[in-house]
């Protein structure tokens, strides 16, 4: 990277580019389009399983293949011409020829370092489609007993492995909403709003009392004397890019493993800002505790993990995910390591009891 100021990517630049991109090669320029129209930053893409469609932008299609209009405002205008009659619109359409098409994809992301930090890059995330030629305007077998069923048309088969006709594309649409962000700025968001959000309640939380009764004593104690460190609590987003630059894993970029699903949101006037962590290189199989498999076992079994993703320390980042890896696994191996029959590298063993002590889950 230049030490020299650089713009960092902005929405409307990747709206551009993507509008740029020839269906024909879009995945192949996708990332050197990006990485052109932002000097100073290299893109690299990665897809994911996230299969989709978008009820948006439905085409209805002629027998010979012309396009006759938008597929909501078409049965709109049709219904209404015959006074809302159901039983007429179906008898008219369903053997008609009259199909509709509609925009279905999946989920692609793209990163780009700003700097040496595991939090230093922007991501954004995408959505790779293409136009199909879903079926008929009505379910051929069943007339509709609702109008708004004939918006949401559930007679078509839709699945990744589906065999209709691809009618143009692909193209690349960025996520309306947190479609880029700047994860170290993302993270210090998410640390800002805890610590407002908490500092708003300090009278009540300095206040609050815990009442305790046993067989021959009553007393209330202060909260905060049972929760000292309330006030400097740390949000799971950002101890998992902490526990990743304190680690073995470290010595990749957290980006080449991860992808992020961002949730940002207002709720009771609050925002409401967090991610959930997705894996891009998985185990072919969950690991999950078992009372009858020693620690000594388990040892071997996150070895494996690690090598499988290639990269040290992949489980228990997988098991913070909560899916890959049983978070019993984790309490095992921990105290495992209380009890020195087992041993990690220092850094590793380090971030694993603190995370025993202190657990978060995805």
């Amino acid at each position: 990277m230049s030490e020299t100021p650089i713009r960092l990517p902005d929405a409307a630049t990747v709206d551009t580019v993507l509008a740029g991109l020839e269906p024909a090669s879009a995945d192949a320029d996708l990332a050197p389009a990006l990485s052109a129209a932002f000097p100073g930053f290299t893109f690299s893409t990665v897809p994911v399983d996230d299969f989709y469609w978008r009820g948006a932008d439905r085409t209805v299609i002629g027998p010979e293949g012309a396009r006759l209009g938008d597929y909501d405002a078409w049965v709109k205008s049709e219904l209404a011409a015959l006074g809302g009659d159901l039983a007429t619109f179906w008898d008219r359409h369903r053997d008609s020829g009259l199909k509709f098409a509609e925009w279905r994809g999946s989920a692609v992301f793209a990163f780009a370092p700003t700097g040496p930090g595991v939090a230093d890059f922007v991501q954004l995330s995408l959505g790779r489609e293409i136009e199909v030629l879903a079926g008929p305007v009505v379910d051929p077998d069943h007339a509709p007993y609702r109008d708004y069923t004939l918006f949401e048309p559930d007679w078509v088969r839709r699945d990744p492995v589906s065999q209709a006709p691809v009618l143009s594309g692909p193209i690349y649409r960025l996520k309306q909403r947190n479609g880029l962000v700047h994860m170290r700025s993302l993270l210090a968001a998410c640390q800002r709003l805890e610590r407002e959000d908490r500092e708003a309640q300090r009278p009540e939380i300095e206040a609050r009392v815990i009442h305790e009764v046993g067989p021959d004593y009553k007393r209330k104690t202060p909260f905060l004397s049972l929760n000292p460190g309330w006030f400097d609590f740390v949000p799971r987003e950002n101890r998992f890019f902490a526990d990743w630059e304190r680690s073995s894993a470290a010595t990749a970029r957290i980006f080449d493993h991860w992808a992020f699903d961002i949730s940002d949101y207002e709720e009771r006037g609050q925002r409401q800002l967090s991610f959930i962590p997705r894996p891009l290189k998985m185990p072919a199989e969950r690991l999950l505790a078992d009372e009858d498999v020693s620690v000594h076992r388990l040892m071997e079994r996150i070895e494996a993990i690690d090598a499988e993703v290639s990269l040290p320390f992949a489980w228990f980042f997988l098991m913070t995910h909560g899916h890959w890896v049983d978070p019993d696994v984790g309490e095992a191996i921990a105290e495992g390591l209380r009890a020195g029959r087992v041993s990690l590298p220092d850094r590793d063993a380090a971030v694993l009891v603190d995370w025993a002590a202190n657990r978060y889950l995805f």
